[in-house]
């Protein structure tokens, strides 16, 4: 029996598909089956049920899962704690980062910079994605930090959170637009076309939850991954965009100006995301921290989960 069939029966068992889990694994998928048949060859029990679409543990795949978990996670601490005692930083560290937040005041790319030069034997991996889903991958353990919007849905217990921007959430209008004066509540919004980041990111999830709780859906007639865009269709008059606060002298070059949206105020909030339930790797542990003190610098709003890495 080895670790690395154990990992890989894990991860069938957390996909629920073999597609799904070579894909995750980087494996092609005849090789992880045929992995997965050696083990269970070995155990001499049949691990999974593979009677349906969707796999399932037996019930004496059921009965090891939580060991094989547990001797996974038992090697990766050893190795961490070598690691530790000798003071070598090597290993690999995944980052997830929304869309546009990579901006000068969140320079991601200075932080991994400085960290690659001092630790050079640590491989970093950088992606971006929605916040929805680089949550989810943080909880699986595909992520060991995400940079994620909230929406102020209640999130997994698992995950450490650190607020690092507070900032409110108004709409942009063309500036010829004269429908709307200097306010409007969110209610008003009602009826218009809207435009707004994408499903699963945080400013999306805020609106729609605030919507919900006005007794409507709003009307999303266009999308893009970043504010800038959303602006830039706002001032061709496509409909009334949605995004983070935008000082009036950067409205004004990009051809809209702002409405804020009262009753309710809407705020956007963007965070350093990470898991608490299982110790981190010490190349994880020292770029979380690294990010932490980077972006630590004083912004309204509520006070930052303190829960350590």
């Amino acid at each position: 029996m080895e670790l690395r069939q154990l990992r890989y029966f894990v991860t069938v068992v957390e996909e629920a598909n073999f597609t799904r889990a070579a894909a995750r694994l980087h494996l092609a998928q005849p090789g992880l089956s045929a992995q997965i048949r050696l083990l269970e060859k070995e155990l001499g029990q049949s691990l999974l049920d593979r009677s349906s679409r969707s796999i399932t543990p037996t019930a004496a795949g059921t009965a090891i899962l939580p060991h094989a978990r547990a001797a996974l996670a038992a090697a990766q601490q050893v190795s961490h704690t070598v690691d530790e005692f000798t003071g070598l930083l090597r290993g690999h560290v995944r980052i997830g980062l929304v869309s546009g937040a990579a901006t000068e005041e969140f320079d991601v790319t200075r932080v991994l910079t400085g960290f690659h030069r001092d630790h050079p034997q640590v491989a970093i991996s950088l992606t971006e994605d929605t916040s929805d889903r680089m949550l989810a991958a943080v909880v699986r353990g595909d992520l060991d930090i995400a940079l994620v919007g909230l929406t102020g849905a209640e999130l997994d217990p698992s995950l450490g959170i650190d607020v690092v921007l507070d900032t409110r959430i108004n709409a942009v209008v063309a500036t010829a637009n004269t429908e709307f004066d200097d306010r409007t509540t969110l209610s008003a919004l009602r009826d218009y076309p809207l435009i707004c980041l994408t499903r699963g990111t945080g400013i999306r999830g805020v609106l729609e939850r605030a919507c919900a709780a006005a007794g409507f859906t709003p009307r999303i007639e266009f999308e893009a991954a970043a504010p800038p865009l959303l602006t830039r269709l706002a001032s061709g008059g496509l409909g009334i965009a949605i995004v983070p606060d935008l000082p009036a002298a950067q409205a004004a070059v990009a051809g809209v100006r702002t409405v804020e949206i009262i009753d309710p105020e809407l705020h956007g909030r963007l965070a350093l995301a990470w898991r608490t339930d299982h110790p981190a790797s010490p190349a994880a542990k020292a770029l979380l921290g690294q990010l932490r003190i980077a972006f630590a610098s004083p912004r309204p709003g509520p006070s930052a989960d303190s829960r350590a890495p």
